[in-house]
Protein backbone atom coordinates (compact mmCIF):
# COMPACT_ATOMS: atom_id res chain seq x y z
CA UNK A 1 0.00 0.00 0.00
CA UNK A 2 1.21 3.50 -0.79
CA UNK A 3 0.01 6.93 0.31
CA UNK A 4 0.69 10.18 -1.50
CA UNK A 5 -0.24 13.54 0.01
CA UNK A 6 -1.61 15.78 -2.74
CA UNK A 7 -2.64 19.08 -1.12
CA UNK A 8 -2.53 20.67 2.33
CA UNK A 9 -4.91 23.26 3.73
CA UNK A 10 -3.06 26.46 4.72
CA UNK A 11 -5.28 27.14 7.74
CA UNK A 12 -5.62 23.70 9.37
CA UNK A 13 -4.00 20.25 9.41
CA UNK A 14 -6.40 19.01 6.69
CA UNK A 15 -4.88 17.37 3.64
CA UNK A 16 -5.90 15.39 0.58
CA UNK A 17 -4.15 12.22 -0.45
CA UNK A 18 -4.30 9.05 -2.47
CA UNK A 19 -4.04 5.55 -1.00
CA UNK A 20 -3.18 2.86 -3.55
CA UNK A 21 -3.96 -0.80 -2.84
CA UNK A 22 -4.04 -3.88 -5.05
CA UNK A 23 -7.84 -3.52 -5.23
CA UNK A 24 -7.80 0.12 -6.30
CA UNK A 25 -7.21 3.66 -5.15
CA UNK A 26 -8.84 5.61 -2.33
CA UNK A 27 -9.04 9.39 -2.39
CA UNK A 28 -8.67 10.89 1.08
CA UNK A 29 -10.22 12.16 3.23
CA UNK A 30 -12.56 9.20 2.99
CA UNK A 31 -15.52 7.73 4.85
CA UNK A 32 -15.73 3.92 4.86
CA UNK A 33 -19.20 2.31 5.07
CA UNK A 34 -19.32 -0.43 7.70
CA UNK A 35 -20.15 -3.93 6.44
CA UNK A 36 -20.15 -5.76 9.76
CA UNK A 37 -20.99 -9.29 8.57
CA UNK A 38 -19.70 -8.92 5.02
CA UNK A 39 -22.47 -6.61 3.85
CA UNK A 40 -23.31 -2.96 4.36
CA UNK A 41 -26.76 -3.31 5.95
CA UNK A 42 -29.70 -2.87 3.55
CA UNK A 43 -27.43 -1.80 0.66
CA UNK A 44 -26.32 -3.93 -2.27
CA UNK A 45 -22.96 -3.67 -4.02
CA UNK A 46 -24.27 -1.95 -7.16
CA UNK A 47 -25.68 0.90 -5.04
CA UNK A 48 -22.45 1.09 -3.04
CA UNK A 49 -20.53 1.63 -6.27
CA UNK A 50 -22.90 3.66 -8.43
CA UNK A 51 -25.08 5.73 -6.07
CA UNK A 52 -22.86 6.02 -3.01
CA UNK A 53 -19.46 5.77 -4.72
CA UNK A 54 -17.87 3.97 -1.78
CA UNK A 55 -14.16 3.54 -2.47
CA UNK A 56 -13.56 1.16 0.44
CA UNK A 57 -15.80 -0.74 2.88
CA UNK A 58 -15.24 -2.45 6.23
CA UNK A 59 -15.66 -6.01 7.38
CA UNK A 60 -15.69 -7.12 11.01
CA UNK A 61 -13.26 -9.81 12.13
CA UNK A 62 -15.29 -10.93 15.16
CA UNK A 63 -18.56 -11.29 13.26
CA UNK A 64 -17.08 -12.91 10.13
CA UNK A 65 -15.05 -15.34 12.25
CA UNK A 66 -18.22 -16.51 14.00
CA UNK A 67 -20.46 -16.46 10.92
CA UNK A 68 -20.09 -17.67 8.17
CA UNK A 69 -16.72 -18.81 9.57
CA UNK A 70 -13.23 -18.89 8.12
CA UNK A 71 -13.68 -22.18 6.26
CA UNK A 72 -16.44 -20.75 4.05
CA UNK A 73 -14.59 -17.46 3.42
CA UNK A 74 -11.37 -19.25 2.48
CA UNK A 75 -13.23 -21.69 0.24
CA UNK A 76 -14.76 -18.70 -1.56
CA UNK A 77 -11.31 -17.19 -2.12
CA UNK A 78 -11.54 -14.44 0.50
CA UNK A 79 -14.12 -11.81 1.39
CA UNK A 80 -13.79 -9.96 -1.93
CA UNK A 81 -14.86 -13.07 -3.85
CA UNK A 82 -17.42 -14.06 -1.23
CA UNK A 83 -19.36 -10.78 -1.29
CA UNK A 84 -18.50 -9.64 -4.83
CA UNK A 85 -16.81 -6.39 -3.80
CA UNK A 86 -13.80 -5.72 -6.03
CA UNK A 87 -12.64 -2.49 -4.38
CA UNK A 88 -10.54 -2.20 -1.19
CA UNK A 89 -11.72 -3.67 2.12
CA UNK A 90 -10.52 -2.93 5.66
CA UNK A 91 -11.13 -5.30 8.57
CA UNK A 92 -11.03 -4.32 12.21
CA UNK A 93 -9.37 -6.71 14.65
CA UNK A 94 -12.37 -7.58 16.78
CA UNK A 95 -10.90 -5.64 19.70
CA UNK A 96 -13.86 -3.28 19.90
CA UNK A 97 -16.39 -6.13 19.82
CA UNK A 98 -14.50 -7.90 22.57
CA UNK A 99 -14.59 -4.63 24.55
CA UNK A 100 -18.36 -4.46 24.04
CA UNK A 101 -18.74 -8.01 25.41
CA UNK A 102 -17.74 -6.92 28.93
CA UNK A 103 -20.07 -8.57 31.43
CA UNK A 104 -20.57 -11.71 29.32
CA UNK A 105 -17.73 -13.77 30.71
CA UNK A 106 -14.99 -12.00 28.74
CA UNK A 107 -11.50 -12.49 30.22
CA UNK A 108 -8.50 -10.44 29.13
CA UNK A 109 -4.99 -11.64 29.94
CA UNK A 110 -1.53 -11.27 28.46
CA UNK A 111 -1.86 -14.23 26.15
CA UNK A 112 -5.15 -13.06 24.64
CA UNK A 113 -8.89 -12.73 25.24
CA UNK A 114 -11.45 -15.41 26.04
CA UNK A 115 -15.02 -14.52 25.11
CA UNK A 116 -18.39 -16.06 24.44
CA UNK A 117 -20.17 -15.87 21.10
CA UNK A 118 -23.24 -13.62 21.10
CA UNK A 119 -24.81 -16.14 18.70
CA UNK A 120 -24.69 -19.43 20.61
CA UNK A 121 -22.69 -18.78 23.79
CA UNK A 122 -19.74 -20.89 22.65
CA UNK A 123 -16.31 -19.98 24.06
CA UNK A 124 -13.52 -18.63 21.85
CA UNK A 125 -9.99 -17.34 22.34
CA UNK A 126 -8.39 -14.49 20.37
CA UNK A 127 -4.64 -13.92 20.46
CA UNK A 128 -2.68 -11.28 18.52
CA UNK A 129 -1.23 -14.01 16.30
CA UNK A 130 -4.60 -15.68 15.81
CA UNK A 131 -6.25 -12.41 14.83
CA UNK A 132 -3.54 -11.88 12.19
CA UNK A 133 -4.30 -15.36 10.81
CA UNK A 134 -8.04 -14.66 10.81
CA UNK A 135 -7.58 -11.41 8.90
CA UNK A 136 -5.18 -13.10 6.47
CA UNK A 137 -7.97 -15.58 5.76
CA UNK A 138 -10.67 -12.91 5.43
CA UNK A 139 -8.31 -11.23 2.97
CA UNK A 140 -8.84 -7.50 3.57
CA UNK A 141 -6.43 -5.04 1.96
CA UNK A 142 -5.93 -3.21 5.28
CA UNK A 143 -6.02 -5.14 8.54
CA UNK A 144 -5.87 -3.89 12.11
CA UNK A 145 -3.64 -4.89 15.00
CA UNK A 146 -5.32 -6.59 17.97
CA UNK A 147 -5.83 -4.07 20.76
CA UNK A 148 -7.86 -3.51 23.89
CA UNK A 149 -10.35 -0.66 23.66
CA UNK A 150 -10.84 0.85 27.12
CA UNK A 151 -14.23 2.20 28.21
CA UNK A 152 -15.00 5.80 29.18
CA UNK A 153 -14.64 6.77 31.93
CA UNK A 154 -11.58 4.69 32.74
CA UNK A 155 -9.15 4.92 35.67
CA UNK A 156 -5.66 6.09 34.79
CA UNK A 157 -3.95 2.94 36.07
CA UNK A 158 -6.17 0.66 34.02
CA UNK A 159 -5.76 2.82 30.93
CA UNK A 160 -1.97 2.69 31.27
CA UNK A 161 -1.83 -1.07 31.79
CA UNK A 162 -4.21 -1.66 28.90
CA UNK A 163 -2.21 0.62 26.60
CA UNK A 164 1.05 -1.12 27.49
CA UNK A 165 -0.50 -4.53 26.80
CA UNK A 166 -1.83 -3.21 23.47
CA UNK A 167 1.76 -2.23 22.60
CA UNK A 168 3.04 -5.70 23.54
CA UNK A 169 0.26 -7.26 21.49
CA UNK A 170 1.25 -5.01 18.57
CA UNK A 171 4.79 -6.37 18.66
CA UNK A 172 3.38 -9.89 18.46
CA UNK A 173 1.00 -8.88 15.65
CA UNK A 174 3.80 -7.35 13.59
CA UNK A 175 6.17 -10.29 14.08
CA UNK A 176 3.50 -12.79 13.09
CA UNK A 177 2.22 -10.68 10.19
CA UNK A 178 5.73 -10.23 8.81
CA UNK A 179 6.37 -13.99 9.00
CA UNK A 180 3.21 -14.98 7.13
CA UNK A 181 2.03 -14.45 3.56
CA UNK A 182 -1.26 -13.25 2.03
CA UNK A 183 -3.46 -16.13 0.88
CA UNK A 184 -5.05 -14.78 -2.29
CA UNK A 185 -2.27 -13.29 -4.39
CA UNK A 186 -2.56 -9.63 -3.39
CA UNK A 187 -0.83 -7.65 -0.65
CA UNK A 188 -2.19 -6.76 2.79
CA UNK A 189 -1.21 -3.87 5.06
CA UNK A 190 -1.23 -3.80 8.88
CA UNK A 191 -2.23 -0.67 10.83
CA UNK A 192 -1.35 -0.33 14.55
CA UNK A 193 -3.82 1.43 16.88
CA UNK A 194 -3.09 4.28 19.31
CA UNK A 195 -4.78 3.87 22.71
CA UNK A 196 -4.49 5.67 26.07
CA UNK A 197 -8.07 6.70 26.88
CA UNK A 198 -8.37 10.48 27.44
CA UNK A 199 -5.08 10.90 29.33
CA UNK A 200 -2.69 13.25 27.51
CA UNK A 201 0.55 11.61 28.61
CA UNK A 202 -0.73 8.15 27.67
CA UNK A 203 -1.91 9.29 24.24
CA UNK A 204 1.46 10.93 23.57
CA UNK A 205 3.33 7.81 24.72
CA UNK A 206 1.11 5.50 22.66
CA UNK A 207 1.41 7.64 19.53
CA UNK A 208 5.21 7.62 19.89
CA UNK A 209 5.30 3.83 20.31
CA UNK A 210 2.94 3.24 17.38
CA UNK A 211 4.96 5.58 15.15
CA UNK A 212 8.15 3.69 16.03
CA UNK A 213 6.80 0.52 14.38
CA UNK A 214 6.94 2.33 11.02
CA UNK A 215 3.95 0.58 9.44
CA UNK A 216 2.30 1.91 6.25
CA UNK A 217 -0.58 3.57 8.13
CA UNK A 218 -1.81 4.20 11.68
CA UNK A 219 -5.14 4.22 13.49
CA UNK A 220 -6.45 6.05 16.54
CA UNK A 221 -8.76 3.94 18.69
CA UNK A 222 -10.51 4.21 22.05
CA UNK A 223 -12.30 7.47 21.21
CA UNK A 224 -15.98 8.10 20.44
CA UNK A 225 -16.85 5.73 23.30
CA UNK A 226 -18.81 8.26 25.35
CA UNK A 227 -16.30 11.03 26.07
CA UNK A 228 -17.22 14.66 25.26
CA UNK A 229 -16.53 15.64 21.65
CA UNK A 230 -14.09 18.37 22.69
CA UNK A 231 -12.03 15.77 24.56
CA UNK A 232 -11.98 13.56 21.47
CA UNK A 233 -10.77 16.48 19.35
CA UNK A 234 -8.07 17.34 21.89
CA UNK A 235 -6.72 13.77 21.94
CA UNK A 236 -6.85 13.56 18.14
CA UNK A 237 -5.03 16.85 17.72
CA UNK A 238 -2.22 15.71 20.00
CA UNK A 239 -1.85 12.35 18.29
CA UNK A 240 -1.78 13.68 14.73
CA UNK A 241 1.11 15.94 15.74
CA UNK A 242 3.11 12.80 16.57
CA UNK A 243 2.05 10.21 13.98
CA UNK A 244 4.07 10.39 10.74
CA UNK A 245 2.86 13.05 8.31
CA UNK A 246 3.46 10.86 5.27
CA UNK A 247 1.18 7.99 6.33
CA UNK A 248 -2.62 7.79 6.43
CA UNK A 249 -4.33 8.29 9.79
CA UNK A 250 -7.55 6.47 10.57
CA UNK A 251 -9.85 7.69 13.38
CA UNK A 252 -11.86 4.59 14.28
CA UNK A 253 -15.62 4.65 14.85
CA UNK A 254 -16.14 8.37 14.17
CA UNK A 255 -18.78 9.66 13.80
CA UNK A 256 -21.33 12.44 13.18
CA UNK A 257 -20.92 14.69 10.11
CA UNK A 258 -19.59 17.43 12.42
CA UNK A 259 -17.12 14.98 14.02
CA UNK A 260 -15.82 14.03 10.59
CA UNK A 261 -15.31 17.61 9.45
CA UNK A 262 -13.52 18.51 12.68
CA UNK A 263 -11.41 15.35 12.39
CA UNK A 264 -10.38 16.25 8.83
CA UNK A 265 -9.29 19.64 10.13
CA UNK A 266 -7.09 17.84 12.68
CA UNK A 267 -5.29 15.82 10.01
CA UNK A 268 -7.37 12.62 9.86
CA UNK A 269 -7.61 10.84 6.50
CA UNK A 270 -9.95 7.88 7.13
CA UNK A 271 -13.21 7.46 9.06
CA UNK A 272 -15.81 4.76 9.66
CA UNK A 273 -19.01 4.62 11.68
CA UNK A 274 -22.27 2.64 11.81
CA UNK A 275 -24.17 5.89 12.41
CA UNK A 276 -25.36 6.58 8.83
CA UNK A 277 -26.89 3.12 8.38
CA UNK A 278 -28.07 2.62 11.97
CA UNK A 279 -29.73 6.05 12.07
CA UNK A 280 -31.21 5.45 8.62
CA UNK A 281 -33.05 2.35 9.82
CA UNK A 282 -34.60 4.52 12.56
CA UNK A 283 -35.62 7.26 10.12
CA UNK A 284 -32.91 9.79 11.05
CA UNK A 285 -31.52 11.29 7.86
CA UNK A 286 -28.50 13.54 7.30
CA UNK A 287 -29.00 16.05 4.47
CA UNK A 288 -27.11 18.92 2.86
CA UNK A 289 -29.38 21.32 4.81
CA UNK A 290 -29.43 19.60 8.21
CA UNK A 291 -30.86 16.57 10.01
CA UNK A 292 -34.36 15.17 9.42
CA UNK A 293 -36.39 12.82 11.61
CA UNK A 294 -38.32 11.26 8.75
CA UNK A 295 -40.94 9.77 11.08
CA UNK A 296 -42.14 13.21 12.21
CA UNK A 297 -45.71 14.24 11.35
CA UNK A 298 -44.51 17.32 9.46
CA UNK A 299 -43.28 15.18 6.52
CA UNK A 300 -46.50 13.20 5.96
CA UNK A 301 -47.62 15.39 3.02
CA UNK A 302 -44.25 16.77 1.91
CA UNK A 303 -43.74 15.48 -1.61
CA UNK A 304 -40.35 17.11 -2.19
CA UNK A 305 -37.25 14.89 -2.71
CA UNK A 306 -35.34 13.67 0.33
CA UNK A 307 -32.40 15.86 -0.68
CA UNK A 308 -32.17 17.54 -4.07
CA UNK A 309 -28.67 18.71 -3.15
CA UNK A 310 -27.25 15.21 -3.54
CA UNK A 311 -26.43 13.52 -6.83
CA UNK A 312 -27.92 10.23 -5.66
CA UNK A 313 -30.85 8.38 -7.22
CA UNK A 314 -32.54 7.50 -3.92
CA UNK A 315 -32.19 11.05 -2.58
CA UNK A 316 -33.84 12.59 -5.66
CA UNK A 317 -36.32 9.95 -6.82
CA UNK A 318 -38.18 9.32 -3.55
CA UNK A 319 -40.21 11.99 -1.77
CA UNK A 320 -40.32 12.57 1.95
CA UNK A 321 -43.99 11.65 2.39
CA UNK A 322 -43.49 8.28 0.70
CA UNK A 323 -40.36 7.44 2.70
CA UNK A 324 -42.14 8.41 5.93
CA UNK A 325 -45.03 6.11 4.97
CA UNK A 326 -42.60 3.21 4.35
CA UNK A 327 -40.90 3.73 7.71
CA UNK A 328 -44.20 3.99 9.62
CA UNK A 329 -45.45 0.84 7.88
CA UNK A 330 -42.21 -1.01 8.69
CA UNK A 331 -41.62 -1.66 5.01
CA UNK A 332 -38.08 -2.89 4.30
CA UNK A 333 -37.73 -0.49 1.36
CA UNK A 334 -37.83 2.47 3.76
CA UNK A 335 -34.67 1.33 5.56
CA UNK A 336 -33.00 0.60 2.23
CA UNK A 337 -33.74 4.05 0.76
CA UNK A 338 -32.64 5.83 3.95
CA UNK A 339 -29.42 3.78 4.20
CA UNK A 340 -28.40 4.54 0.61
CA UNK A 341 -29.20 8.22 1.12
CA UNK A 342 -27.25 8.59 4.39
CA UNK A 343 -24.19 6.85 3.00
CA UNK A 344 -24.35 8.94 -0.18
CA UNK A 345 -24.47 12.03 2.04
CA UNK A 346 -21.39 10.95 4.02
CA UNK A 347 -19.42 10.27 0.82
CA UNK A 348 -20.61 13.60 -0.60
CA UNK A 349 -19.44 15.35 2.59
CA UNK A 350 -15.86 14.03 2.45
CA UNK A 351 -15.70 14.77 -1.29
CA UNK A 352 -16.78 18.36 -0.60
CA UNK A 353 -14.13 18.58 2.11
CA UNK A 354 -11.55 17.31 -0.37
CA UNK A 355 -12.50 19.97 -2.90
CA UNK A 356 -12.37 22.71 -0.27
CA UNK A 357 -8.90 21.60 0.86
CA UNK A 358 -7.74 21.66 -2.76
CA UNK A 359 -9.12 25.20 -3.11
CA UNK A 360 -7.48 26.36 0.12
CA UNK A 361 -10.86 27.29 1.63
CA UNK A 362 -11.49 24.31 3.93
CA UNK A 363 -11.36 26.06 7.32
CA UNK A 364 -13.94 28.75 6.51
CA UNK A 365 -16.22 26.23 4.76
CA UNK A 366 -15.90 23.70 7.59
CA UNK A 367 -16.85 26.18 10.30
CA UNK A 368 -20.03 27.13 8.41
CA UNK A 369 -20.93 23.53 7.50
CA UNK A 370 -20.61 22.24 11.07
CA UNK A 371 -23.27 24.73 12.20
CA UNK A 372 -25.50 24.01 9.21
CA UNK A 373 -25.31 20.21 9.52
CA UNK A 374 -26.18 20.26 13.23
CA UNK A 375 -29.55 21.91 12.48
CA UNK A 376 -32.71 19.88 13.02
CA UNK A 377 -35.11 20.53 10.14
Amino acid sequence: MTFDIQTKDPNSKARTGLITTDHGQIQTPIFMPVGTAGSVKAVHQRELKNDINAQIILGNTYHLYLRPGLEIIEKAGGLHKFNGWDRPILTDSGGYQVYSLAGTGRKIKEEGVTFKSHIDGSTHFFTPEGVMDIQRTIGADIIMAFDECTPYPCEYGYARESMEMTHRWLKRCCEHFDNTQPKYGYSQTLFPIVQGSVYKDLRVKSAEVIASFEREGNAIGGLSVGEPAEMMYEMTDMVTDILPQNKPRYLMGVGTPANILEGIGLGIDMFDCVMPTRNARNGMLFTTEGTINMKNEKWKDDFSPIDAGLDCYASNFYNKAYVRHLLKADEMLGAMICSVHNLAFYLWLVQQAREQIQAGTFKVWKDKMVIKLMQRL
